[in-house]
């Protein structure tokens, strides 16, 4: 267990890196401003059970297969990349919602659950994250994996805070966007232009073979 000192300072941390917007972020508010509060924090959700599977895989040393592979690294980073646009590009496609008097069909619960876990999953950031940021907390002379996995949870723990206020926040903006005439023909477009943005930030973001 870590001592309180560090969990502290882990805590502070994280806070500090959840205060700067990622991919996981952008699709929480773009889903919020799209359909609300309660959108968002499903988005939430998904988004933190996608982290759950990085953290079970910090535990258990896969996250250094990760980190260490190239050819691993670039399949999960180009697969992440590809999904990112292909939200994207259904969005475009999305024209129910492109009249001012139409409203478009929302996305289920389950589906908005379902994208945020596969964005986060198919993020090979978050488990080299884990790799290198967490060890920095971690006494060596004690069960590794016990303390890996505290910390894992702190992490999720301010995590859903941090992007749950991301998802209140957005979806009350997104409230009063919906009354408003040009969001309603333009949303897709915003919506679509996020995803794609994120597909071409994270397939060209730098990684472990190119040494950046």
């Amino acid at each position: 267990m870590p001592e309180t000192s560090t969990l502290l300072a882990f805590s502070a941390a994280a806070f500090v890196l959840f205060l700067v917007p990622g991919p996981a972020v952008l699709y929480i508010i773009t889903r919020s401003v799209a359909q609300g509060t309660r959108a968002g924090l499903v988005s939430v959700a998904g988004i933190h059970a996608g982290s759950l599977v990085h953290i079970a895989a910090a535990v258990a040393g896969l996250t250094t297969l990760l980190a260490t592979s190239a050819t691993a690294f670039r399949v999960v980073k180009w697969a992440g990349a590809a999904y990112l646009v292909y939200l994207g590009v259904r969005a475009f496609l999305d024209r129910d919602g492109a009249g001012e008097a139409v409203e478009s069909p929302p996305l289920s619960l389950r589906r908005i659950f379902r994208q945020g876990f596969v964005v986060t999953l198919l993020n090979p950031k978050v488990a080299v994250f884990f790799l290198a940021f967490v060890p920095q907390f971690v006494d060596p002379t004690a069960g590794t994996a016990a303390q890996i996995l505290v910390l894992g949870a702190v992490f999720l723990v301010v995590g859903v805070v941090m992007d749950g206020l991301y998802a209140l926040v957005s979806g009350s903006v997104g409230d009063r966007l919906q009354r408003v005439g040009w969001w309603r023909a333009g949303r897709r477009w915003v919506a679509g232009s996020i995803y794609v943005a994120l597909g071409v930030v994270a397939a060209f973001a730098g990684g472990v073979d190119d040494g950046s």
